[in-house]
């Protein structure tokens, strides 16, 4: 056990985010997100029975973001057609705040083809059991300042 360290960060999870360097990215994935055919050069972590925000919420508190580009956190984008709310991209906004001064400024959505290839490069991706359509996000690690 480690002090303040959030339980839902499992030792092979926490590994993966200490391995990660400045730039590396990792996708939180929705339940519908083809997390193992997107990830054959990533490593793919599952998280079955959990929900992205309380893993982005967990992973933010060890993982910083990215400072030195403007928008270290991309959403797709909701395909033009697809009648779909995105609620949880506001709880997704509410939780960054609490972890980045920068808040909502921080986010970029991308064509949900440009996230699968963005995809494609992330060093992690992370399969949870959210149900929320358009849910996946994707992080860009920063460095600690000392």
């Amino acid at each position: 056990m480690l002090k303040n360290i959030p339980p839902i960060l499992s030792p092979e999870l926490l590994k993966i985010l200490c391995e990660m360097g400045h730039s590396d990215r990792l996708v939180i994935a929705d339940g519908n997100f083809p997390a193992e055919s997107m990830g054959k050069n990533s490593i793919v972590i599952r998280c079955d029975g959990h929900g992205v925000p309380e893993l982005l919420d967990a992973i933010l508190t060890v993982f910083p973001l990215d400072t030195y580009v403007e928008k270290p956190v991309s959403l797709m984008e909701v395909v033009p057609g697809d009648d779909v709310k995105t609620p949880i991209w506001e709880t997704y906004k509410a939780i960054i705040a609490k972890h980045d001064s920068r808040g909502a400024q921080t986010i970029q959505c991308l064509e949900r083809f440009a996230f699968y290839e963005e995809t494609k490069k992330v060093y992690c991706i992370i399969a949870t059991s959210e149900a929320a359509q358009y849910a996946n996000i994707m992080l860009q690690k920063g460095v600690i300042l000392v």
